[in-house]
């Protein structure tokens, strides 16, 4: 081992029960596990998962929802030395044994309550099935009894700064989904820099697990900060704004991570209760908040919501508000210690030309965060890494200051008679309409003027989803952006349609019928 290098991201969770090995690491319920206990029932996960033949390098899915067998198994499997694999819970078994198959686990560790999807998964992927919190009916595996007899190990495997640690795998939202690569060294470095600032968590600070684990922001931002600095993780098994108000006024909870729909869930709830946790901050982060909605927050909370940017390439963390600098409400902040974001030129693919501030570009990121790469697709990696950089995706713009703004995904820009629209910037707008609880903004295939703008709206409670409404939403943003800007479509939904982290799933909105309620077909200024 070169240079002797021991670095492991087991050390996130046994660092603190070392420390601290009986402060409360995590409640559930009205289970109460101490740092020390949960680190020696991580031991003993490795201890069975190694008696079944798993070892040093081997990778090993989690299917898991918010429960301790998630902390459990995870830091169980890279005290091993071995790859976590974290499965989204919410997935159909094909969609699993996909990501079984590609990834090359040797075994999955899935809970009793999503054998439904996971048992078929593993059979039609032809992976070795280990459950946990499953009736015992003698015909399957189940580690977590395996662990409770097992001797634990003594201490983790040590790894080298580049082995791989996770493999998280995107949302699929342009094809199959990648196998983003996260080695020990991206995930103790974004835990270890984001702990502090943004963050700041502190040992007695206890936060709301609201997030899945299973995704990056409450992984890595919530479970291991939170591990990191010896706090106290509330997990919730699925999130509700009454349950989470109400958990975490019990609780004490001083820190909330949530994405935007979960803001804008709990002001509703807290419109009719008025209990109200000790809340210190909040960290939003998944897609954009609208800046009337963080207001809103703030005042009825009495807490300041810092709002961020990352990616699961980027191990997450590029740029957050925070307590350092004054915060730019509608900005991401600026980026963490040890990384750098810029502007770069977004039509050129094959290499990288920096834009300076005030012009919008595709954002481009470089430091200890950027992945090792994506799984068995070497030409996917090639496209994203380009002179040193990852290429995002993202639109966006810097400022003199540093500050970063997300402007919208390069893929939802909307092309209008050959005028760029961006549609977050119209989702901002629209989300200070009295009647708009929610908007999202899609571009829909138009014969004249290439595409048109629909506004896809969830309405207020109260307000009624009719015509009248839709003339009234078209007219109100048509005199606040410029003509080419403003929507000509409005639907309605009950819902938008929500991924795992949070984010609006726009493929399925471009799926609403084309023909929605339209404005009286002046085209003033389209030029």
């Amino acid at each position: 081992m070169r240079g002797g290098a021991t670095l492991s991201a087991a050390d996130v969770l046994a660092d603190s029960a070392t420390r601290c090995p009986d402060r409360t690491a995590l409640v559930a319920g009205p289970e109460r596990i101490s740092y020390g206990d949960l680190w020696l029932a991580a031991r003993r996960y490795a201890a069975a998962l190694r008696a079944e033949g798993i070892g040093s390098g081997d990778r090993v899915a989690l299917l898991l929802p918010n429960t301790p067998a998630f902390p459990v198994a995870y830091f169980g499997v890279l005290a091993l030395g071995a790859t976590v694999v974290p499965v989204n819970a919410l997935l159909k078994a094909e969609e699993i044994a996909y990501i079984l198959r590609h990834s090359g686990v040797r075994a999955v560790l899935c809970a009793g309550s999503l054998l439904g999807e996971g048992e078929p998964a593993a059979k039609r992927a032809e992976v070795p099935l280990l459950t946990v919190e499953a009736d015992d009916d003698g015909s399957r595996t189940a580690l977590d009894k395996l662990a409770a007899r097992a001797a634990p190990v003594e201490a983790r495997v040590p790894r080298e700064p580049d082995d791989i640690a996770l493999i998280l795998y995107t949302s699929g939202t342009t094809g199959r989904p990648k196998g983003v690569m996260l080695s020990h060294l991206n995930l103790v470095l974004n835990v270890d820099t984001t702990m502090l600032s943004p963050f700041a968590m502190r040992t007695d600070d206890v936060l709301l697990g609201c997030l899945p684990l299973f995704h990056t922001f409450g992984q890595v931002c919530g479970m291991g900060t939170c591990f990191r600095a010896g706090a106290t993780l509330v997990l919730m098994s699925r999130f509700t704004p009454d349950g989470a108000l109400g958990l975490m006024v019990r609780e004490g909870c001083t820190v909330l991570m949530g994405v935007p729909t979960m803001y804008i869930a709990l002001l509703e709830t807290a419109a009719r209760d008025g209990h109200r946790p000790p809340l210190d901050r909040a960290y939003s982060g998944g897609s954009a908040l609208p800046v009337r909605v963080l207001q809103d927050f703030e005042t009825t909370f009495g807490c300041p919501v810092y709002e961020g940017y990352g990616l699961t390439e980027t191990s997450p963390c590029v740029a957050y508000n925070q307590r350092a600098w004054p915060r730019r409400p509608g900005t991401v902040g600026k980026p963490i210690r040890g990384v750098e974001a810029e502007i770069a030129r977004a039509g050129t693919e094959d290499r990288i030309v920096l834009l300076p501030p005030g012009e919008v570009g595709e954002i481009v990121v470089r430091g200890h965060n950027v992945m090792a790469g994506y799984l068995d697709d070497p030409s996917a990696t090639e496209a994203a890494l380009v002179d040193g950089w990852f290429r995002t995706g993202d639109l966006g713009m810097k400022d003199a200051e540093g500050y970063l703004t997300i402007v919208d995904r390069k893929k939802d820009m909307i092309v209008r008679a050959g005028y760029n629209v961006y549609p977050r910037e119209l989702e901002e707008l629209l989300s200070r309409h009295p009647s708009v609880a929610q908007a999202a903004v899609i571009g829909v295939p138009d014969a004249r003027y290439g595409q048109e703008i629909c506004a896809v709206i969830v309405p207020r409670p109260g307000s009624a989803a009719d015509a009248s409404l839709a003339e009234d939403i078209i007219a109100w943003a048509r005199e606040r952006i410029a003509s080419y800007k403003y929507p000509r479509r409005v639907e309605f939904k009950a819902a938008l349609p929500l991924g795992p982290s949070g984010k609006v799933l726009k493929r399925e909105l471009v799926a609403l019928p084309g023909a929605g309620t339209s404005d009286d077909g002046r085209r003033d200024g389209d030029g």
